[in-house]
């Protein structure tokens, strides 16, 4: 793991960043990377929603599941998940209380099996930011204010040029962050271009 969350400040150093970690999240790290491929170039952010139980926000389940700490005794559901090793960069709350699990210098395993921009395995050159949710769910306003700024605070450190959801770059497999996720908020939150968005995703209206 490169540049730990306890490193100390250095002298001119940027400051919304102690090498891959933001510097306003709360670090948490996990066991669950490994290094990116050394010509990596880190222009997506891939963004989902999860909850654990599903639909049931709070209590820290995802922080543990996350860190594999999470008890699979404490709900019947979390007996399919049981001994899935995975993390996120981010995770950001309902509050909109943001977490950090890997530096985002190093790849996290959110994506899985995926393709995107004419690649393949975006877990290599990705940042992924969970949001508390369900598929369907409408997201925070809170949430969307720490969405955009982390993604602009990714924009400053790394050569980013596109964002997409989970149902995008796993489409046969997966479904976030799904139809409550508001894309053309992000979009006036952050000012980016179309072209950073999925086609069409920004033409759609939530219900």
């Amino acid at each position: 793991m490169t540049n730990p969350p306890d490193a100390a400040p250095v002298e001119g150093a940027d400051p919304l960043w102690r090498g891959g970690w933001y510097r306003f999240a709360r670090a948490l790290p996990s066991p669950n990377f490994n290094a990116r491929p050394a010509d990596a170039v880190i222009d997506l952010i891939v963004i989902h929603a999860i909850s654990l139980p599903p639909g049931v926000y709070g209590g820290g389940a995802v922080q543990r599941f996350f860190t594999n700490r999470l008890d699979w005794s404490a709900h019947p559901w979390f007996e399919q998940i049981r001994g899935v090793e995975v993390s996120a960069h981010f995770y950001i709350e309902r509050s909109g209380a943001l977490w950090q699990f890997v530096s985002c210098d190093d790849r996290a395993w959110h994506a899985g099996a995926s393709h995107w921009r004419g690649r393949d395995g975006c877990n290599d050159d990705s940042v992924g930011i969970e949001l508390e949710g369900a598929d369907g769910d409408r997201f925070t306003s809170e949430q969307y204010e720490a969405l955009a700024a982390v993604c602009t605070a990714l924009a400053q450190r790394y050569p980013i040029g596109h964002v997409a959801g989970h149902q995008h770059i796993a489409p046969a497999r997966k479904w976030d962050p799904g139809a409550g996720f508001d894309w053309r908020l992000l979009q006036a939150h952050l000012d980016w271009p179309d072209r950073y968005f999925p086609e069409g995703v920004l033409n759609s209206r939530l219900g």
